[in-house]
C-alpha cells in the first residue's frame, strides 16, 4: 500500500477520533487537500473525495445514503453527468435547472434542502431520501464544472456548517482538478 506523509491512504477515512461536525468536516477538507496534492485527474480526486464525504458523515451518524458528484458534460454545458459517488445507483444525467442538482448548477448557489418533498421539481433517484445538500463547483471563469451532492435519509440532514465546509471543498476541487481530460 502506498503511504502519504506516514499514513496509509485508507487512514484518511478514519474520522472516529473527531467528534464535532465542524472538526470532522475540517478534517475532510484537509484530507482532500493532502490526497489531491500532485494529482490533477478529476476522476481520481473526486473518487477519493466521494469516499471521504461518505466516511465523514457516517462517523457523525448522519444517515447519508448518497455522496458524490455530477460533472458538466463536455459537449453540453447545460447537462450534468453522473460522476464518482458512494451509495445506491443514481440518475445518469440531469439538466441544468431540474431538481436540486440542476438548480445548484444553473444558479451557482448552494442548495440546502431540509425536505426534498417540498422542493419543486425534485428528482428522486432514491425515494428514501428526505433531505439534500448540493454545492456547485464553479471555475474562476464562472463556468459550472459540476456539483457536490449529498442525500440523507432524515429531514434536516444538513445546515450552515455543512454548507461552509462543502463550499470550501468545492473551491479546492476547482484548484486541484483538470476537467479538460
Amino acid at each position: 500500500m502506498v503511504q502519504v506523509e506516514g499514513k496509509h491512504h485508507a487512514d484518511y477515512t478514519d474520522f472516529e477520533a473527531v467528534h464535532s461536525r465542524e472538526d470532522v468536516l475540517e478534517m475532510l477538507v484537509m484530507s482532500y487537500k493532502s490526497l489531491s496534492e500532485g494529482q490533477d485527474d478529476w476522476v481520481c480526486n473526486l473518487s477519493n473525495a466521494s469516499s471521504l464525504l461518505w466516511h465523514a458523515y457516517q462517523s457523525l451518524n448522519v444517515n447519508v445514503n448518497w455522496s458524490g458528484f455530477y460533472i458538466t458534460k463536455r459537449d453540453k454545458d447545460d447537462e450534468l453527468l453522473l460522476g464518482p459517488f458512494q451509495g445506491k445507483v443514481a440518475c445518469q444525467s440531469i439538466l441544468f435547472g431540474k431538481g436540486v442538482c440542476g438548480t445548484a448548477a444553473s444558479s451557482q448557489e448552494t442548495q440546502v434542502v431540509m425536505d426534498v418533498n417540498k422542493f419543486p421539481d425534485h428528482i428522486a433517484c432514491d425515494g428514501e431520501t428526505l433531505s439534500e445538500i448540493v454545492v456547485p463547483i464553479v471555475s474562476a471563469e464562472g463556468k459550472t464544472l459540476g456539483v457536490i451532492d449529498l442525500d440523507c435519509l432524515d429531514y434536516n440532514g444538513f445546515g450552515e456548517t455543512d454548507k461552509k465546509y462543502l463550499e470550501e471543498l468545492a473551491q479546492l476541487i476547482v484548484e486541484t482538478c483538470n476537467f479538460l481530460r
